[in-house]
């Protein structure tokens, strides 16, 4: 990193959500994916995180979020109206792109107001990182709420250097062009100078969707990454697949209250093994076909009854937008069905929770689960299931993970994969797991741990940002 050079992340949230409490304006550290991977690097590294707070504009927000900062890291806060938040976010984000980049086309609105929002707050978020950003400041870009963003900096002679990450899934050219503002997002993406995305499907798809729209574009390979160029723009682009900070959260699983948590969780299930589920409320993340596969196991193998009680954890998520109320109310139903078709007085066959869970509560699911079930019918990567092996000090558990998910390329060496479209297959390979020696369990839980250890959170900040995160990389490498 060259003197005077400091790390600008850009997502649509900001790592803290802001929410009004007795005492005044409180934060907390927001979930997801993005960020229990990326606030590990920024406080490491530095600098600034650009993104919404989650309220309105309120000038005590801003002043709260300083007592938040620390003396070489701030948070810069973009203030979305209730109507940018209602067509940019729940409209184009997750009415548009989402499905679109799941491969689900049909539940799209193409509506032009979504896509008229979508490049207004953009410049919003463009606003906000030229308020923070010097020429020589490395700005890294997040997810495909902001793929435009480049093009709106560019056009105000922004210097800086700019990368993008592309965390979901990018579809393939035959459901791509169904988006009427394919090129808008095209152009926009190639503005940038690098691109990372998940997998090399997702790299493969954007390239051929480079050749399909536009004319005689140029790819160049070098060793893993290829620089390609169209329409006089010119970007390199690569695979880098997210991990997570696989030390520190193996360090932190054998807490004492970890341990003694775990042992009080397994205390609510005498004599049943858990099966953890822990997914977004999202119709990617396969729950539905997931319960399924599970009723199909209890109609197979009744001598499973009082054996094995699935856990599904649904954390809240969207719930304004209709198609997300719908699918609540679907796993409810389903799940009260199911216990009411297997249950008996003394076992539920699935204890549902909808709610937040804590990290040291999540950990001692993790280690509490003999399975995790994770079988999204399409997502990027899938941090729950890497998070789970990481999790699991004692090398103990089986990942049942879907062959949708982006993070089964790495992790098939140890886990058992499935079609979660396939009930049938689905509710045979639970059973193996449930059945797995302690020994297989070992070899093929050491096998996962070992690929997380070497892919780790520091090495992915190197692979997405080289020499620039470099020294920062390392520090976090040492700090864990």
């Amino acid at each position: 990193m060259s003197q005077g050079s400091r790390l600008i992340i850009v997502s649509n949230r900001l790592p803290v959500t802001m929410e009004r409490g007795s005492g005044g304006w409180e934060a907390h550290t927001s979930c997801g994916g993005l960020v229990s991977a990326l606030l590990p690097v920024f406080k490491a590294a530095g600098g600034f995180w650009v993104g919404w707070p989650g309220t309105d504009f309120d000038p005590e927000v801003e002043a709260a979020l300083q007592t938040e900062c620390a003396r070489h890291y701030s948070y810069e806060p973009v203030f979305l109206t209730e109507d940018e938040r209602a067509f940019f976010y729940h409209g184009c984000s997750n009415e548009i792109l989402w499905p679109l980049f799941h491969d689900l086309p049909s539940p799209c609105n193409f509506d032009p107001a979504y896509w008229t929002a979508y490049g207004q707050a953009t410049e919003k978020f463009a606003d906000a990182v030229e308020r923070v950003a010097s020429s020589n400041d490395f700005v890294w870009v997040h997810d495909y709420h902001l793929m435009l963003l480049a093009d709106a900096l560019r056009a105000r002679n922004t210097r800086c250097t700019l990368a993008y990450f592309h965390h979901v899934p990018f579809p393939a050219p035959d459901t791509f062009e169904k988006l009427p503002w394919r090129a808008e997002v095209l152009r926009g993406l190639l503005q940038f100078d690098r691109i990372g995305f998940q997998t090399d499907r997702d790299r493969r798809n954007f390239v051929s969707c480079i050749r399909r729209f536009f004319r005689s574009p140029r790819v160049v390979r070098t060793g893993n990454r290829f620089r390609v160029s169209a329409e006089g723009w010119e970007t390199e682009i690569g695979v880098f697949p997210i991990s997570v900070d696989y030390r520190n959260l193996a360090r932190e699983s054998r807490d004492p209250w970890v341990a003694a948590r775990v042992e009080a969780i397994k205390s609510d299930f005498p004599g049943a093994k858990i099966i953890l589920g822990i997914d977004r409320l999202d119709y990617t993340k396969g729950i539905l076909e997931r319960l399924v596969a599970f009723r199909a196991l209890l109609e197979k193998r009744p001598e499973l009854h009082g054996r094995a009680t699935l856990v599904q954890v649904v954390v809240p998520s969207r719930e304004l937008i209709p198609r997300y109320r719908e699918l609540k109310l679907q796993i409810e139903q389903l799940v009260s069905r199911i216990n009411g078709e297997h249950g008996t007085l003394g076992w539920r066959p699935i204890a549902y929770l909808h709610r937040f869970i804590d990290v040291q509560e999540l950990l001692a699911l993790y280690r509490a689960a003999h399975v995790a079930l994770i079988t999204p019918i399409r997502d990027g990567m899938n941090l729950v299931a890497k998070e789970f092996c990481a999790a699991r000090c004692d090398e103990k558990g089986v990942l049942v993970l879907s062959e949708f998910a982006g993070a089964a390329s790495e992790l098939k060496a140890g886990a058992l994969l499935v079609n979660p479209y396939d009930s049938e297959h689905m509710a045979s390979m639970l059973c193996r797991a449930l059945m797995m020696s302690e020994s297989e369990q070992r070899w093929r839980m050491k096998k996962i741990r070992r690929v997380l250890a070497n892919n780790d959170l520091a090495r992915w900040c190197r692979l997405c940002c080289g020499e620039v995160v470099l020294p920062q990389a390392e520090m976090l490498r040492a700090a864990v």
